[in-house]
């Protein structure tokens, strides 16, 4: 069975020990074992089955983490760093002190429910394939959902050479549904609904595992209860 490593800058900023930049920086100092040796090389890659350690002082000033929902608007990304065309981040909408960044990703066109947080091990429990994370969408289209329509889109179609998962269609009305997705592709739900001609019109993510939108409106976040934090986590 091949074992998936990762570089060591990307494992603590996963662990949530610091900042990729500021890892790199932890490395070069001797701040890092592996396995019991000093490591200092940038580009170093780690397992999960290696013994990774952190000087003591380093844990002590780890940051504290954090964890919150917005209601994303449209015209934001999902990022940490505006780009020329794209200036609008979704880490701007909210007041924190700490290095924040979204977990998994709303396009631009696209609004509702986003987890943000600096919690590495909670973005990874929600974004990687092998825990089918349930995330729940209302979308509107451009054309009639018709039974036959809507019987592909749960049975699965062919994007790119793959076929999409088995999943839930709720119809709301004529041209209004709610689906459920335990898979997360790049613009995945427009795809789905574009290859059945249905173009959407309207995207919004109303659900993550058990976490709802709920009344937060459009722009406003609030924080995490730890009961919610430990539902996601679950």
């Amino acid at each position: 069975m091949t074992i998936m490593q990762t570089r060591l800058n990307k494992f603590l900023a996963g662990k949530g020990i610091a900042s990729r930049r500021k890892a790199d920086d932890l490395i070069v100092d001797g701040k890092i074992k592996i396995n019991g040796k000093v490591v200092k090389e940038l580009g170093t890659k780690v397992s999960e089955e290696d013994k990774v350690e952190v000087d003591a002082e380093v844990l002590a000033a780890k940051e504290k983490l954090v964890y919150f929902a917005l209601n994303k608007p449209l015209g934001f990304i999902c990022s940490n760093s505006p780009t020329k065309i794209d200036k609008k981040i979704v880490v701007d909408l909210i007041n924190c002190r700490e290095r924040i960044f979204p977990v998994g990703r709303l396009d631009k066109d696209s609004s509702g429910l986003l987890v943000i947080t600096n919690d590495g091990n909670l973005s990874f429990h929600l974004t990687h394939p092998k825990f089918k994370c349930e995330k729940e969408y209302e979308v509107e289209v451009a054309a009639d959902l018709t039974a036959e329509r809507v019987r592909k889109v749960e049975k699965g179609v062919s994007l790119e050479r793959q076929k999409t998962q088995a999943t839930q269609v709720m119809v709301l009305d004529t041209r209004r549904a709610r689906i459920i997705l335990r898979e997360g592709k790049n613009r995945q739900v427009r795809k789905i609904f574009g290859k059945v001609g249905c173009e959407v019109t309207s995207l919004k993510r109303v659900r993550v595992k058990n976490l709802k939108l709920g009344r937060l409106k459009i722009g406003e976040w609030r924080e995490l209860s730890k009961n919610e934090v430990e539902n996601l986590k679950s």
